[in-house]
Formats: C-alpha cells, sequence, structure tokens
C-alpha cells in the first residue's frame, strides 16, 4: 500500500478556450509524464501519482498536492504542464524521505520556487 499520494488534477488547463477533442488537457499530459518519469526510478513505487477530477484552482492551473498520513500537505499551482514533472518528482522525494513531511524551501527545485505553493498543516488529533 501508498503511503505517499500526489494528486494531480486531470481536468488543469491553461488556456481558457475549449479544447479539440484530440488533445489532452495539461494536467493530463503532466499526469502521463509524472508517470513516465515516475516508472523509470525506483524511489517512487512508494508514491501513488492519482488522478483528480478538479483541485479547485481553475485560475491557477496546472494544480498538484503531495499528501500523506501524519504529515503537512503541499499545494502546488501555476504549474506548467511541459517542464515540471521532473521538478516535482525531486520535490517527492524530499517529502518521501522526510519522517515529518517538512521540507523547508529553499531545498525545493528551482521550478517548483516560481508557482504558488501552500503547506496545509497536519491534522492534530
Amino acid at each position: 500500500m501508498h503511503k505517499h499520494t500526489l494528486l494531480v488534477c486531470k481536468s488543469c488547463n491553461r488556456s481558457s478556450e475549449e479544447l479539440p477533442e484530440n488533445q489532452l488537457a495539461d494536467g493530463t499530459r503532466l499526469i502521463e509524464q509524472l508517470n513516465t518519469l515516475g516508472a523509470e526510478q525506483k524511489q517512487f513505487q512508494d508514491l501513488r501519482i492519482q488522478p483528480v477530477g478538479c483541485l479547485w484552482t481553475c485560475d491557477r492551473p496546472c494544480a498538484v498536492a503531495f499528501s500523506a498520513f501524519g504529515k503537512p500537505t503541499y499545494l502546488f499551482t501555476n504549474l506548467p504542464a511541459d517542464d515540471t514533472a521532473a521538478a516535482l518528482l525531486q520535490f517527492g522525494e524530499l517529502y518521501l524521505k522526510s519522517k515529518t513531511g517538512n521540507v523547508p524551501w529553499q531545498q525545493f527545485p528551482e521550478k517548483l520556487q516560481q508557482v504558488s505553493i501552500a503547506k496545509i498543516p497536519t491534522m492534530s488529533r
């Protein structure tokens, strides 16, 4: 069972225009890139990449969230679909390795330091 999850909005699209039938949404393209890169790297076998219908950040696409029980959730928005998959997996490696889930901002991959980020604290009992 996966302990960590990367939620990826599959309906995110940077263009507000209607997509042609044969064109994938930016979020779906990002999911494909993450799955391809993640499958090539053994350390991501504990990270489930889970497509979701919508993360409600439609004015700031593409959106993803790293989440795990007992760790804070990190929400990234305004992600370019074409060149952030590797940076997201780099962050994912830091998140997986951290016992508390806290990742110092200075350790974020440079591409992720330029997007919108929210850190949602762990729920206390």
